[in-house]
């Protein structure tokens, strides 16, 4: 097949996400010439490709409004895995609220920037500690939990508005469990655990991935997840990856990634296979 395709990342990761390569190895094996290209680098012809995957634009989150502007110039020229509006629909965590209608969600109280002190108050009404996180947000930058208004944390708190959800205390010890779905089906599942005295499990803040076989009701939730995802936006979602914590006695949805997961390729080389197979179906 003579084909390009080129795979976004940012510009302090040229070269992609840990493993990058895998997926340009993958996709050559299928024909298809595939290189990584800075988001916002203007020397690069999006137009040029056949087809463009988001992969590590992991800074999307701080230039939100000329990531959005690059998303839609891209849709406009080629095809684009996932596209612009579910981009839209996935950036503001706010999505949890209306998933959480057909799919069990850690529940969440929306605060705005004008009602900080009412949506904190609310939130802390029904939940003794309470996680804060940016609902614009990524990589677990400017979460912090806590037990109430006076805490000192909350002054320094990252742009609003906010998500406001319960400390879920599995997170402690089971952690959370993150499995990547691909055209449909559940392709990897990686646990990951917390440092010490931290609920944000990124490695960045001391927390530990570990590849796992993909668990039963771990599949069955994250299928289900997508699939409710899909009837919301309707439309086929090309990839996602749903993160899920222990509620309860129970797995439920924590996060649904759909604009840029890591495929966990240091961890799990075989997962670029699954991915290529999915970018030569959407090139067909």
């Amino acid at each position: 097949m003579d084909a390009r395709v080129l795979l976004a990342t940012f510009c302090l990761m040229p070269e992609g996400e840990p493993g990058g390569s895998l997926l340009v190895d993958a996709l050559a094996e299928r024909g298809v010439e595939a290189a990584w290209a800075v988001w916002d680098d203007p020397a690069v012809d999006w137009a040029a490709a056949d087809l463009v995957a988001v992969r590590a634009t992991w800074d999307y989150q701080r230039r939100l409004g000329a990531w959005r502007d690059w998303v839609g110039r891209v849709e406009k020229e080629t095809r684009l895995l996932n596209g612009g509006a579910v981009f839209d629909w996935n950036t503001d965590k706010a999505y949890l609220e209306t998933l959480g209608e057909h799919v069990p969600v850690v529940p969440s109280e929306l605060v705005a920037d004008d009602d900080l002190v009412g949506g904190l108050r609310r939130a802390l009404a029904r939940w003794d500690s309470v996680v804060v996180k940016p609902r614009v947000g990524a990589g677990g930058v400017g979460v912090v939990v806590v037990d109430s208004l006076e805490d000192d944390r909350l002054v320094g708190l990252t742009p609003g508005p906010w998500l406001a959800q319960p400390l879920v205390e599995s997170v402690r010890t089971r952690g959370e469990t993150s499995v990547v779905v691909l055209d449909g089906q559940a392709r990897t599942q990686v646990d990951k655990v917390p440092g010490a005295g931290e609920v944000r499990v990124h490695t960045e803040h001391g927390g530990r991935s570990t590849l796992v076989d993909v668990a039963p009701e771990a599949e069955r939730l994250a299928l289900e997840a997508v699939r409710a995802a899909e009837t919301l936006l309707e439309q086929r979602l090309d990839y996602a990856r749903v993160d899920m914590m222990e509620l309860d006695g129970r797995l439920v949805v924590s996060e649904l990634e759909l604009i840029e997961p890591g495929l966990y390729l240091d961890l799990a080389p075989g997962s670029a296979g699954p991915f290529a197979d999915l970018v030569l179906d959407r090139l067909g």
